[in-house]
């Protein structure tokens, strides 16, 4: 009950917003403190309203609530306080100090001891710590910047952050199905209701003015009870529903003069009505019978089903008959035999193909221009194996690429201009299991391709890199099909599985919006009107019937509109359909095609094409309409035209030879990036993916009566190789050597800082440096840039973060690090005791763990800063609490130290990493053990070698590096997805990670170069040589100057640090002018080709 109403307050909070009662809104955030608004906080805090600062934090927690808390509250009232020293105001500032300062003089005595000092100041900047205060506003930013850290961080915040994602007429939508509802209980209701307040429920007045007896009689379904007591199921409905044009109460008190079915007594049972038989009659609200077609309010509700062939007779079952149902059912559905002039009806030319077609698409441009792929066939080497097949194959909105769909795992995109030059541009491990379906669309200008597959994951992928943007998480059965749907500037993705569910997306969340079953609870596919307003599915039951439905959106109600037709039961495979000209459906059924109105459910009218159409052929319409090519049932493609398309066709310049031609696409393969397939070889036998070009230029009008294709060669003239730039001169890209007058030892460990304006780095002789960006007119946004050097910062006590060292062998010692959620804390070990320093003041915090064993890598919780993981030389992991210092579980299942930790946060799963090149994935809520694998090592070369992991963004696969190779695994099986071998196999990988938006993958080696690679493909995409960045001065022979470790800024994608050999760091960067690494890729023929440019992690899908 607690969560209804915490939810009443999110929907008048919404209600409140889109009403502009600002003052009300933030009012009523403050005094339920369900939602934290820190824009709002952010918007007072820069204008210096601190007090009301204070007052709206103070709902939500109190200064001695926790450290943080006080902390919040201390900051506030600090600035404040500075700021009425700025102004002058030196009696306001005593009453801060005395009033609102004083509560904190215990916690912070020192600090409130020298806020009362410099009130004797003239000048409070004259005070050595407040020496870089700044101007007003600057201080503003840094205090908010603070106090958004804090609040982040504070666990009395962690659920109120977020606003939920509501419709803004989300509460006038429960109104009206409120009104609804008290509408169909009245006993005389209007056509024309009149709801006049909310104060009192609704009731139509009869004519006289009387009030009429309730509750309602019908001699058919009884007395409908109260709503509250007899709708149970009402409060978990999860659609609002409107007010009906004409009453169902209103046609159920004359539903005696309908005409009903000649059923025995023994099929109705008539017997009082229960509970779930008053819900079904009163949801299935139909709209008046002269609209043709029956609309229901639920897809969990009795509907109607296409009818069983003659002579079978009807199942005797107890589901509720709703009257009005069955009296449309019985209705005379005449079928005409005329088809409308705009329909493609007469066949102009069939296209034998030589293998079945299993899909189809038209050029979205060249309205003639059509793509037909063919069952492909990979073939063992050795062994027959099952065919391969292709499941689906789409044009991109432009016409520029193809997309192909492989019942393996793999998606395929080729370019094409025109239709011609059609030249392999990605291969994109997919799914796996079967790629069942794809779809293209545009997310913030950038193009995407987004599948689903038999592991039951829909994915999206960047159409130009393959980089995996986002998933939106995996579903209860495989996903079969995918529809894109465009409703006022706001893009829905619905998708439908096995299970015989549909579910709906919008563009940046990751969970379902909506969730019901389809019709026939079984295989469904999805069809998009050609504006891609109107949403259609065609679905079969495991019984056999089919069913054709519109999916109705309006305001959060979802509506089906049921299309009748179908005459017989089939027991093989969905029905295959497609929209056309905005207002017809089509769908392959009956050794025909069957058309519908888009607005009717009556069948319009059928096209048997000539005949030799398979039991459900395959059929797709071109853009316009005029043209609709149908499968055949001997391995061919038959197109049909409209008079519109004939006149197309006859103003074409030889049609003959243009409709003769097939080309070829090229022959599947690895794209660069070695993902072959165990056991099979990728030789592809003749029957190939074919492009078909029905249509060709201007001409004169020929016969077509014997177009009959033909098999041209593939050409290879346009079939080039990508080779990788070389980056050789300090011209080429920025670079910057940080300061450093330290004494100068290896750096074994460097990380950027959360907020990316500093870099952290761990020597081997435990030292700790921490260089700063400053804010300021060369560098505006104060982050880690390669044109302006940092600090080399150190509190003025001039002490350094330095670790303890173990006693017995400081040199077999590892160095490790991890930083804390919040950026705070930094917890570090150098074989000696685990340390935990307070990043901004360097003090060390507390130590713990004493060797042995001693600690070789650290990890934070994701959600809990409280809880670590320790990878330690003795081949465990444990799991410690640092707030109650204990042990919460010991994991074992490794045989040497460990070398890398990874947790995720979508997957609740840790990874770790051996020494002996050995993964496993740990359960993180029973710290169980859920799989491991060992890396696959290139013969000759040794298994024991640092081995490290990172998560991909997106959470549900990870990277391992190896000093022989960088790899890409799933994380449930630990399979392997991927995996990149330097050219030069004997030159040692010395560390690699993602780029802060996981598109590219960072790979240092020893002899001081740095490759970076695609990481969708692991195709390498250029390389920096250490000529670029080391000096000619130093030597980088024999591997004695070479980066030991890579870091990537956390929101710069471009950005990377390389902590080398002789304790130098430095920060490299492409070129302002080109922004990206390697924007021209050249190709062995000399040729050049654009590569798109990174997209910002900001326009990430969110997940």
């Amino acid at each position: 009950m607690a969560d209804l109403k915490r939810e009443v307050i999110f929907l008048i909070l919404k209600h409140l917003d889109g009403e502009k009662y600002k003052e009300a809104v933030h009012k009523l955030e403050q005094e339920s403190g369900v939602f934290f608004n820190m824009k709002y906080m952010e918007e007072i805090a820069m204008k210096g309203e601190w007090e009301e600062a204070d007052k709206y934090l103070s709902g939500f927690t109190k200064y001695d609530d926790n450290k943080m808390s006080m902390k919040c509250f201390f900051e506030i009232r600090k600035q404040n306080y500075l700021e009425a020293l700025d102004r002058g105001d030196i009696s306001k500032a005593l009453e801060i100090l005395m009033k609102d300062l004083k509560v904190f003089s215990t916690a912070f005595p020192d600090t409130y001891e020298e806020m009362t000092q410099i009130l004797a100041l003239n000048n409070f900047r004259e005070n050595e710590s407040l020496a870089k205060y700044g101007d007003t506003q600057h201080a503003r930013v840094i205090v908010f910047n603070e106090l958004k850290t804090l609040i982040e961080g504070n666990l009395l915040f962690h659920d109120k952050l977020q606003f939920p994602a509501v419709d803004n007429l989300r509460l006038m939508a429960l109104m009206n199905q409120s009104f609804y509802y008290q509408h169909i209980l009245c006993q005389n209701p209007r056509p024309d209701p009149l709801f006049e307040t909310l104060y009192e429920d609704h009731t139509c007045w009869p004519p006289n003015g009387a009030r009429t007896p309730s509750p309602i009689t019908n001699p058919l379904i009884g007395s409908i009870p109260n709503p509250v007591s007899a709708f149970p199921l009402l409060r978990t409905l999860p659609f609002s529903f409107h007010a009906p044009s004409s009453s169902l109460g209103g046609r159920l008190s004359n539903a005696s003069s309908l005409q009903l079915p000649a059923v025995s007594q023994s099929q109705i049972g008539l017997r009082p009505p229960n509970h779930n038989a008053v819900n079904a009659a009163l949801l299935m609200r139909p709209r008046t019978p002269n609209n043709n077609f029956v609309d229901y309010q639920s897809a969990d509700i009795h509907v109607l089903k296409r009818s069983r062939p003659l002579g079978m007779s009807n199942e005797v079952n107890n589901s509720p008959i709703d009257i009005l149902t069955m009296a449309h059912a019985t209705q005379n559905h005449t079928q005409s035999t005329k088809v409308p002039e705009e329909l493609p009806k007469i066949v102009v030319t069939t296209l034998n193909l030589g293998s079945g077609v299993r899909s189809m698409d038209f050029h979205p441009v060249q309205h003639a221009l059509l793509l037909g792929y063919v069952l492909l066939i990979y073939e063992r080497a050795f062994a027959e194996k099952p065919a391969i097949s292709v499941n689906r194959v789409l044009w991109s909105p432009d016409g520029a690429l193809i997309g192909v769909a492989f019942s393996l795992h793999l998606v395929h995109l080729y370019s094409s201009r025109n239709g011609e030059n059609l030249r392999e541009h990605l291969e994109i491990d997919a799914h796996t299991g079967a790629v069942n379906d794809l779809a293209f669309f545009h997310q913030n200008k950038q193009l995407r391709v987004i599948t689903c597959g038999d592991d039951k994951a829909i994915n999206v992928w960047d159409a130009f890199t393959g980089s995996l943007r986002g998933t939106f998480g995996f579903l209860e059965a495989s996903v079969i099909s995918l529809g894109l749907l465009h409703k006022e500037n706001i893009q829905y993705f619905f998708s439908t599985s096995m299970d015989g569910k549909i579910q709906a997306w919008f563009g940046d969340y990751w969970h379902p919006k909506f969730k019901c079953d389809v019709p026939g609870k079984f295989c469904t596919t999805l069809a998009c009107s050609a504006d891609g307003t109107r949403l259609f599915s065609c679905g079969t039951s495991k019984e056999g019937d089919s069913y054709l439905a519109e999916w109705i959106e309006s305001e959060g109600v979802i509506k089906q509109r049921y299309y009748q037709g179908f005459d017989c039961k089939r027991s093989f495979g969905v029905l295959q359909f497609d929209t056309t000209r905005n207002h017809f459906l089509a769908v392959g059924d009956d050794f025909k095609i069957k058309i519908w109105d888009m607005n009717h459910s009556n069948l319009l009218t059928t096209v048997e094409a000539d005949g030799g159409l398979p039991a459900s052929p395959r059929i797709r319409f071109n853009k316009e309409g005029t043209l609709l090519a149908v499968s055949t049932n001997d391995n061919g493609v038959k197109i049909l035209a409209s008079a519109d398309g004939l006149r197309l066709l006859h103003g074409i310049e030889d049609l003959r030879d243009s409709s003769q031609s097939v080309v070829k696409v090229p022959p599947v393969s690895n794209l660069g990036a070695a993902k072959a397939i165990t056991g099979l070889s990728f030789g592809v036998s003749n029957r190939i993916a074919s492009l078909v070009s029905i249509l060709g230029q201007n001409g004169d009008h020929p016969s077509l009566a014997d177009a009959q294709p033909k098999t041209v060669k593939e050409s290879t003239e346009n079939s080039k190789v990508w080779k990788p730039n070389e980056i050789n001169k300090p011209s080429q890209c920025r670079s910057l050597r940080l300061p450093d007058n330290l004494l100068k030892s290896k750096v074994s460990r460097l990380m950027y800082t959360n907020s990316g304006a500093a870099l952290l780095a761990l020597t081997s002789d435990a030292v700790h440096k921490l260089w700063k960006w400053q804010r300021n007119e060369h560098n505006q946004t104060g982050k880690a840039t390669s044109n302006v050097p940092p600090q080399l910062w150190q509190p003025s006590s001039g002490v350094l973060m330095t670790n303890e060292i173990s006693d017995t062998n400081p040199a077999d010692a590892v160095p490790c690090f991890a930083l804390s959620k919040n950026g705070w804390y930094v917890m570090s070990a150098s074989g000696g005791k685990i340390s935990i320093f307070n990043i901004l003041t360097f003090k060390k915090m507390t130590t713990f763990m004493p060797p042995p064993p001693a600690a070789t890598f650290l990890a934070f919780h994701p959600q809990d800063n409280n809880i670590i993981a320790l990878g330690m030389d003795d081949c465990t992991i444990l799991i410690y609490n640092i707030r109650y210092d204990d042990v919460i579980s010991k994991l074992k299942g490794h045989q040497v130290r460990i070398t890398g930790l990874a947790f995720s946060r979508a997957l609740n799963v840790l990874v770790s990493s051996g020494a002996d090149s050995h993964l496993c994935v740990w359960n993180t809520d029973r710290w169980e053990k859920q799989a491991s694998n060992f890396l696959q090592i290139p013969p000759g070369r040794a298994m024991v070698s640092e081995t490290s992991v990172q998560f991909h963004q997106v959470q549900i696969q990870f990277l391992c590096v190896h000093e022989t190779q960088v790899a890409i695994y799933e994380v449930y099986k630990l399979e392997r997805l991927n995996q990149w071998l330097p050219q030069d196999s004997w030159l040692p990988i010395t560390h690699a990670t993602y780029s802060c938006d996981s598109q590219s993958i960072y790979v240092s080696f020893a002899d001081g170069s740095v490759a970076v690679l695609f990481a969708a493909t692991l195709q390498l995409r250029c390389r920096i040589l250490s000529s670029v960045y080391i000096p000619s001065n130093i030597s980088s022979n024999s591997g004695r100057v070479h980066p030991l470790v890579i870091a990537a800024h956390p929101s710069k994608p471009n950005q990377i640090a390389l902590g080398m050999t002789n304790g130098a760091v430095h920060v490299l960067e492409p070129l302002e002018s080109e922004g990206n690494w390697c924007t021209e890729l050249s190709l062995e023929n000399g040729a050049e080709a654009s590569i798109p440019p990174v997209e910002d992690v900001s326009n990430q899908l969110t997940r």
